[in-house]
């Protein structure tokens, strides 16, 4: 055991355990074994190597990713992360917090989730948020299955066709195992069409429509009509919105929507390679016992003194996997206290700068592709960072040609348009090399 320092167990430990057993060795443990699965060769494991050596080699493997400037967004957003975010998050009481069951050593976690839930709720406009759900897409799925028990005999949702890809396809999965029907409403111009939303509706059997607020267009939707039409028939509106977007745009409290749903990634988390992202949901107080996920409420001790605790369910939501609304909640700490940091930072004014320079940005793009006459317009609508365009070249050749040039851009769409995205981190000195290496790549 001498070899082996950080062991819990010392050799006199393991002895009288073998002997409570009946065991001479650890070996007899596994007697019932039979001796034919049991391996008895030499285990195929590198040698053992330095932290230098560990090192080198991972910035080895590091140094084969591609650092390309990133000019497309599709629900990833390329933000810039305050350096003290980090920092803060890495510290050891916000690392290691887990669930909150025990208020009493738990204040700390509880009240960044408090403010958490609080900033969401006044970005979004609705009563009430949770904290939080693992990412957007399955915020969308969640908020599906509130619709349908939030609803009587009712056995559709409503899904609009400009929502991204990977939300559609989750809710589909969720869909799929949960008995619930799915209808889809068309586009038309770019945006969700309401006219085509009326028709689904008479069948009186939608119990709600999940629809973005700026689409994977990178439209900016006009919601007027949506939440009247569809509270007439008693089913809900949900909106999935870029809540950086939120900032600038019309909340889903402000257009009488009941859920708010989409991804904290917007909102300073960093790219990196898939993950982590965090799932936000926010809803009219009507609904919160609907509500997957756990809440934070403000209450006072035996003393008076401002205190935080779980509320709204019990401990069996989130340990008893039949009784629950949901089993993906594990976002509740760290990634929410991520976001907590990016907005308490960054303030109104800040997120408002943010979008501008993002706006103007892209704008500047645009209108700098379209001068190239290697493009054409596809919607004439209102776009805050984010757009498509109709290639008159191959898509997949230019978006390789821009890739080796170092950009990655010019995503394909399933129309067959290529999307781009600008943020505030690129400059106008690498938006005017994109398009430099766009004239290049066709000719």
């Amino acid at each position: 055991m001498s070899g082996f320092p950080y062991f819990p167990h010392t050799g006199e430990d393991l002895r009288h355990m073998l002997d409570k057993v009946g065991a001479k060795t650890l070996e007899d443990l596994y007697s019932d074994v039979p001796a034919e699965f049991i391996y008895k060769g030499d285990y195929d494991l590198p040698d053992a190597k330095s932290e230098q050596e560990v090192k080198e080699a991972l910035e080895a493997l590091a140094a084969r990713n591609s650092r390309l400037k990133i000019f497309v967004g599709a629900g990833a957003y390329d933000h810039y992360t305050p350096s003290v975010i980090p920092y803060i998050t890495s510290r050891s009481e916000f690392l290691t917090a887990y669930t909150p069951y025990q208020a009493e050593i738990s204040q700390g976690t509880l009240r960044y989730i408090f403010e958490y839930q609080s900033l969401i709720c006044s970005l979004t406009g609705m009563d009430v948020s949770n904290a939080s759900l693992y990412d957007g897409p399955t915020a969308a799925a969640e908020a599906m299955m509130m619709a349908m028990n939030s609803t009587k005999k009712k056995s559709r949702v409503l899904l609009s066709c400009t929502l991204l890809p990977q939300v559609r396809e989750v809710v589909q999965t969720y869909a799929r195992f949960h008995g619930v029907t799915l209808g889809f409403v068309p586009e038309k111009d770019g945006q969700t069409s309401l006219e085509a939303l009326k028709a689904e509706l008479e069948s009186d059997d939608v119990a709600g429509l999940i629809v973005p607020s700026v689409n994977r267009f990178g439209i900016i939707e006009n919601l007027d009509g949506f939440a009247e039409a569809l509270h007439a028939k008693k089913a809900l509106t949900i909106a999935y919105c870029d809540p950086s977007a939120l900032a600038v745009v019309k909340t889903p409290g402000e257009w009488d929507f009941d859920i708010a749903i989409g991804d904290g990634q917007s909102l300073g988390i960093p790219l990196c390679y898939g993950g982590p992202y965090v799932g936000f949901m926010a809803c009219r107080k009507d609904y919160v016992r609907k509500m997957p996920g756990r809440i934070v409420g403000q209450t006072t001790d035996v003393d008076g003194k401002r205190c935080y605790v779980l509320t709204l369910q019990a401990r069996e939501q989130h340990i008893r996997r039949e009784k629950a609304t949901s089993n993906i909640c594990s976002n509740e700490s760290l990634m929410a206290l991520y976001i907590t940091v990016y907005m308490s930072l960054m303030g109104p004014e800040g997120l408002r700068r943010v979008n501008e320079l993002s706006y103007a940005g892209a704008h500047y793009l645009h209108d700098r592709l379209l001068e190239t006459g290697l493009f054409e317009e596809v919607y004439d609508k209102p776009f805050l960072k984010e757009f498509v365009l109709r290639p008159l070249v191959d898509a997949d050749k230019l978006q390789d040609a821009l890739c080796k040039a170092g950009f990655f851009a010019a995503l394909g769409t399933e129309e067959g348009y290529v999307s781009f995205c600008v943020t505030e981190r690129r400059s106008k000195e690498e938006t005017d090399a994109l398009v430099a290496a766009v004239k290049e790549a066709a000719l």
